[in-house]
């Protein structure tokens, strides 16, 4: 009982003493918070406008730099609180460094995720709702922010990609530009007139809408391979009608071709026959 009584006795000459110090600091600290609130919402407001205007900072750098800056200017804000009571914030700086290079250490990975969302964010190389291919997965970019970027890929999968596995690889944007070109390979017989195989060729193409006038269709022949004489055909289109117009030609080329009566030749091979008795004046060939 005595103890508890020392006890009391020092809390409340304590408070006789310091409280109402205490108190004044108390009243001071809850000022410093909520004035730092509204000033770090005015300041971050500003960040944000300014950062806006600039042509050249993505959503995902905007992010990044307001959520930074917002974080910094709290930590300012509770070291000027801390003073206020009388802490010395010295030595919990200097924890906070060690604390820093160790979480850094046993971090690095993420460390470099955020890096390369960074890079990402300042480069801009795709944006969300773009189709892209990266690190052999292709995707349409459904999220991106400075850890990871996720896909969708054409058969609805999702997929989750570090940004370190993004930057690190070659990035495939195919939704930069406005137009594509489409590449295709036509086989025609050895036998066939190449010329009207072109014309019937060219008139697919340009009775397409899909087709752009500008560049040019080119029709040309590109190998002469093993079974067949192989015309490669480059028409160009809008961005969005790539797949429509890859699969509209590959139909109406075969149907045009065959009323045209124009080969499509599948894989032949010439097997010669020798020192056969039953076989005379060369007739020994036969195609397979």
């Amino acid at each position: 009982m005595g103890e508890n009584s020392k006890y009391i006795n020092k809390a409340s000459e304590w408070v006789v003493i310091h409280g109402m110090d205490f108190l004044v600091s108390l009243v001071a600290v809850l000022v410093i918070l909520i004035v730092g609130k509204i000033a770090i919402g005015i300041i971050c407001g500003m960040l944000s406008k300014t950062i806006k205007k600039s042509a050249h900072a993505s959503e995902i750098l905007q992010g990044f730099v307001i959520n930074v800056a917002h974080k910094l200017l709290w930590v300012i804000v509770l070291m000027i609180a801390l003073q206020r009571l009388g802490i010395d914030i010295a030595p919990l700086i200097a924890g906070l460094g060690v604390t820093g290079f160790i979480v850094g250490f046993a971090f690095q990975e993420s460390l470099g995720n955020l890096a390369a969302g960074l890079m990402i964010a300042l480069n801009e190389p795709f944006k969300v709702g773009n189709f892209i291919e990266s690190g052999g997965i292709s995707g349409v970019v459904r999220e991106l922010n400075m850890m990871a970027t996720t896909l969708t890929t054409p058969d609805n999968k999702k997929v989750v990609i570090p940004n370190s596995k993004v930057w690190g690889a070659a990035i495939t944007n195919f939704s930069a530009l406005d137009t594509r070109r489409v590449d295709l390979i036509v086989g025609i017989s050895y036998a066939a007139d190449i010329g009207k195989a072109q014309e019937v060729i060219g008139d697919v193409v340009r009775n397409n809408e899909l087709v752009l006038s500008d560049p040019e269709t080119r029709i040309e022949v590109v190998e002469m391979a093993d079974s067949s004489i192989n015309l490669i055909v480059r028409p160009w289109c809008k961005t969005g009608d790539y797949w429509n117009l890859y699969y509209q030609l590959q139909k109406n080329l075969k149907i045009a071709l065959d009323a045209a009566n124009i080969g499509i030749p599948f894989p032949q091979m010439d097997v010669h026959h020798y020192g056969l008795p039953d076989q005379a004046n060369g007739e020994g060939t036969e195609t397979i």
